[in-house]
């Protein structure tokens, strides 16, 4: 398809972060260009709870995109404002609200979803983090899905494996991000001309074969570790891959004289001991991990 016709497809794209803004460029690249961003509300944000615009809500606002910020999807009339556009289709990337099947069912092409999982494997809100913590470096990759009123449920149009060097394993969580949401917008930047063309079959998924992922919460980060005597062996790298997996929200961390020790950089010694290097102590800037136990005049 022409990058003309590429212009003239009229979608909505529905999306949060940490996917949305690297998929949305990954799109302008190529030429397509939203005609409607819904994104969350402004958030009140830092010490003085200065309301904050969504990282999608700026980019749409730099190229004079109209935007949407619902709390809900269930107001009728929005509704009924939303469906009466004649709209191509809908792009669905990490949007955090369950989009109702009278949504879905408004776009002549249906409502794609990137999924930054191999689908069935790891439906649900944490698959980013959920490959780490599950140690799935060669089940890594993106889907492409046509979205039905299920979770991570609807037939797959397309899914590739990112490869990952064994060496380079495990990543960071956010590392991952930028690569789950490169990868993602470049699949679907292929996916949605030939979807439009009619020259992709979906394929249902097997979902005997399904496995999922919850949310993450702040205290999911705890290690239950003896920062005198740190793990070895296969509890060593079960901990290295919780510490990469939580990079950025919600960060590990372990409990020390009733203070909360966040772990800012480890890795395995050759000889298979979980190594911290850095840490942040409560109401402390990060500081090397040894450099810690002596302000702590630790024996």
């Amino acid at each position: 398809m022409s990058k003309v016709r590429q212009n003239e497809i009229k979608f909505a794209f529905f999306g949060g972060e940490p996917l949305a803004v690297p998929v949305l460029n990954e799109l302008e690249k190529v030429g397509l260009k939203p005609s409607l961003v819904v994104c969350n509300p402004d958030r009140r944000q830092g010490r003085k709870m200065v309301p904050t615009p969504p990282p999608v809500k700026v980019w749409a606002s730099d190229r004079k995109i109209p935007i949407w910020q619902p709390e809900t999807l269930k107001d009728e009339k929005e509704l009924e404002i939303l469906a009466s556009v004649n709209w191509d289709l809908f792009v669905v990337v990490a949007y955090n609200k369950i989009l109702p099947k009278s949504v879905i069912d408004i776009p002549k092409y249906g409502t794609l979803n990137v999924h930054p999982s191999m689908l069935p494997l790891l439906r649900g809100a944490s698959p980013i983090r959920s490959t780490i913590l599950n140690d799935m470096r060669e089940n890594c990759g993106v889907s492409i899905m046509l979205m039905d009123e299920e979770m991570d449920h609807g037939p797959i149009l397309r899914q590739e494996k990112i490869a990952i060097a064994k060496e380079d394993w495990p990543l960071s969580g956010l590392i991952l991000d930028n690569k789950m949401a490169s990868f993602g917008g470049e699949l679907l930047a292929q996916v949605i001309p030939d979807w439009l063309d009619k020259k992709i079959q979906p394929v249902a998924q097997d979902h005997d074969q399904a496995t999922y992922c919850g949310k993450i919460s702040k205290e999911m980060g705890q290690l239950q570790i003896d920062p005198y005597h740190l793990p070895e062996g296969e509890e060593a790298y079960s901990a290295l891959l919780k510490i990469r997996a939580y990079t950025g929200w919600p960060e590990t961390f372990f409990m020390h004289n009733e203070k909360r020790i966040k772990i800012k950089q480890a890795h395995l010694s050759e000889d298979g001991k979980l190594c911290i290097e850095t840490v942040t102590p409560a109401g402390k800037a990060e500081m090397n991990f040894n450099q810690y136990f002596n302000y702590q005049n630790l024996d």
